[in-house]
């Protein structure tokens, strides 16, 4: 009867354990809400070790005395996507990352003696797998190869904080908040080759830069948080437009923080306010938003970064809905939360027409529109 017992335990936490993984699948997660066409579906999500390693059953765990591991992030911020591996900015350690292929979770191995992050929130990676890391405490890019190696560190401690440091072509453009300044560097020896966002200067006057995203021609997106706007420049500084304003309307700006672009232009806007990130065109017209303030799976709680991903879908394409026909992956950290690296997919329903961009734009200003009339006082 002991025997019997054993078992009939060991039986139930298998089934448990069952259970519990198709409960976690659940149904598909789509914005905007159903009854309008899904454009984004929430993939997947990224905290800790759990979330990569080989998941244990409940029997296996029994049976072996191995429990998962309970390591996971603090706070994020920055992420990117290469060769495989999810880097992800943790604010209160280093940088940590998630291996999609070999399914395991560990710290940036360059990141200790002369490479050691202080505050870290910001990731970039160029073509060649070289990264380039800000740190806030540290004042410093700390710089490491595509192995993962520290090699070198850029900036004079004490004279300036950078936040972001995107590579385009052989010059690094790092986004200096105690300045407001926008400084290029030389990408491999880290000299100073100009600066601006003040007066005098080429453009106009940055107030908080925080987060930069170049676009398919070469311009320059510095989201400016003491602007409440997305300014666009060319590469020496000179002032194109800026995308956003003040306000609590869809199109404007409360907390704008991370930022990106497609392959089409298009920019994505986080804004830690709204918890939501918006989509506009290349002519600055809002198309949609997506996400919202919550604790369910593909739910935002502070969003952070956004990164455009195209060559990692392989990886996700199990998560994805069979009627559902992506486009590209989109990846926004929260910096707090259940969910801290979220995954989702662009895209379409198949067999669903959508209405162009133009049509988009002039419902977005139709709602505006809306909007501005309810609020206003009777006469």
């Amino acid at each position: 009867m002991k025997h019997i017992g054993i078992v009939v335990i060991l039986v139930i936490l298998l089934l448990s354990g069952c259970a519990a993984k198709e409960h976690q699948q659940g149904a598909p997660v789509f914005f905007p809400q159903p009854r309008e066409l899904a454009r984004v579906q929430f993939l997947t999500s990224f905290t800790g070790e759990r979330d990569i390693a080989e998941k244990k059953s409940a029997f296996e765990s029994f049976v072996t005395g191995v429990k998962d591991s309970s390591r996971r992030l603090d706070k994020p911020y920055g992420a990117a996507l290469w060769d495989g591996k999810l880097y992800v900015c943790d604010e209160n350690h280093t940088v940590m990352y998630f291996d999609l292929a070999k399914k395991a979770y560990g710290q940036l191995q360059g990141a200790q003696g002369l490479g050691k992050l202080v505050q870290p929130i910001n990731i970039r990676i160029d073509k060649n797998g070289n990264k380039y890391v800000s740190d806030t405490i540290r004042e410093q890019v700390v710089v490491f190869d595509k192995n993962d190696f520290y090699v070198a560190a850029f900036g004079q401690q004490g004279t300036w904080k950078p936040t972001d440091a995107v590579p385009y072509e052989d010059e690094l453009y790092v986004c200096d908040i105690k300045n407001a300044l926008v400084v290029v560097l030389d990408k491999k020896t880290g000299a100073v080759l100009r600066q601006f966002g003040q007066e005098g200067q080429p453009t106009e006057r940055l107030s908080r830069p925080t987060n930069l995203a170049f676009d398919s021609k070469g311009y320059l997106y510095v989201s400016d948080a003491g602007r409440f706007q997305v300014v666009k420049l060319d590469r020496d500084g000179h002032y194109l437009g800026t995308t956003g304003v003040l306000g609590t309307h869809s199109g404007a700006f409360a907390r704008p923080k991370g930022i990106a672009l497609d392959r089409q232009d298009r920019l994505y806007a986080v804004d830690a306010a709204f918890d939501n990130v918006q989509l506009f065109n290349s002519s600055n017209n809002l198309l949609f938003y997506f996400g919202q303030a919550g604790s369910r799976p593909g739910d935002f709680y502070l969003p952070a970064q956004i990164v455009v991903d195209y060559d990692h879908l392989p990886y996700f394409q199990k998560f994805v809905d069979p009627n559902f026909e992506v486009e590209n992956l989109l990846v926004v950290t929260n910096q707090f939360g259940l969910h801290l690296v979220n995954v989702y997919a662009l895209g379409k329903e198949r067999g669903k027409t959508y209405p162009t961009d133009a049509q988009l734009i002039e419902e977005q200003k139709a709602k505006l529109k809306k909007l501005e009339k309810d609020k206003s006082p009777e006469q």
